[in-house]
């Protein structure tokens, strides 16, 4: 069987199971349409058509069930010529990221500005949610990569590359006990009402583990999904912010002070995850060369055959 026969089947039916209609509409015989689809019902072993002598009448009932595996074939068909024109316009297209509130508010934007001078044709979008969440858009083709810090180095199924390391920043109002200080320590931190991140964001497991092990129970008031939000807390004095250096301007944020924390939680990384095996036009590799410049195309090839999971800085 092939596409041929389908498409005869198909126009046969549209064309009111007129066959000389349906071969003019596919500009090609009647008797090669009438031989195709004869030979299509050998090779199924059921007739597609009742027939009156030599004309074709309506469908049987297996003829149905046919058409409509047909109808879905052909519909495949065109979708994948649509995305062979997409992928074959390397200039031009649609690419989608899937990005945490923090990525998609100090980190994406220089690297889009950037890409949208060089891909002026591309049409981008970005979606929001959790490291789990954007990493599941990815996975689930509605993002063609995602950007993120927790969670997206731990699916196996993504290929996950570095782009920079950031540190925490424990941000105060001037008038704050902490806010001449700077050396703090944990203890320092433990005596004041905290606003952070929640748990699937941004280093929280570090923030969270480095009080366990100094045996501190900090009395967290406020979980946010983004460093926005923590920020306009702690302006109205509800506590010591700790959110990611990447998210404190001096020049922006004339209201507040950040103090490094960085020595009490560690580094973190930001990670771009692709799908493995996955195709990548042109734009793509110029977008995650701008989001992380060691990641050159040949590098990205690699991880994306399986040549490792993940890399590190």
């Amino acid at each position: 069987m092939n596409l041929h026969q389908f498409r005869f089947v198909r126009e046969a039916v549209r064309q009111n199971f007129n066959l000389t209609e349906a071969a003019k509409a596919l500009y090609t015989s009647q008797p090669g349409v009438s031989k195709a689809i004869i030979e299509l019902e050998e090779e199924l072993g059921v007739e597609i058509f009742r027939r009156h002598g030599k004309r074709v009448r309506s469908l049987t009932e297996p003829g149905r069930l046919i058409l409509a595996s047909v109808e879905r074939i052909l519909q495949e068909v065109e979708s994948l010529k649509r995305v062979g024109a997409e992928f074959a316009a390397q200039d031009q297209g649609n690419l989608t990221i899937a990005a945490t509130h923090t990525q998609a508010r100090y980190v994406l934007p220089a690297a889009i500005a950037e890409f949208r001078k060089r891909y002026p044709k591309v049409h981008l979008s970005i979606l929001q949610g959790n490291p789990t969440q954007v990493a599941e858009m990815v996975l689930r083709d509605q993002a063609d990569l995602a950007v993120a810090t927790e969670a997206i180095a731990d699916y196996p199924e993504l290929t996950s590359l570095p782009c920079f390391q950031w540190f925490h920043v424990a941000v105060v109002t001037h008038d704050h006990p902490l806010a001449e200080r700077k050396d703090l320590s944990l203890e320092d931190l433990a005596q004041y009402p905290l606003i952070t991140y929640g748990s699937a964001f941004a280093g929280r497991t570090k923030i969270d583990k480095a009080f366990e092990r100094r045996g501190l129970a900090p009395d967290v008031v406020l979980e946010a999904i983004d460093s926005d939000v923590i920020k306009t807390y702690v302006e109205l004095g509800l506590g010591v912010g700790i959110m990611s250096d990447m998210a404190y301007n001096a020049e922006r944020d004339k209201l507040l002070r950040a103090v490094p924390v960085g020595h009490l939680f560690g580094a973190n990384v930001t990670r771009i995850a692709l799908k493995h095996g996955t195709y990548l036009r042109s734009y793509i590799y110029a977008l995650v060369e701008l989001l992380s410049p060691e990641t050159n195309r040949k590098l990205l090839d690699q991880a994306l055959r399986g040549g490792s999971e993940h890399y590190e800085l």
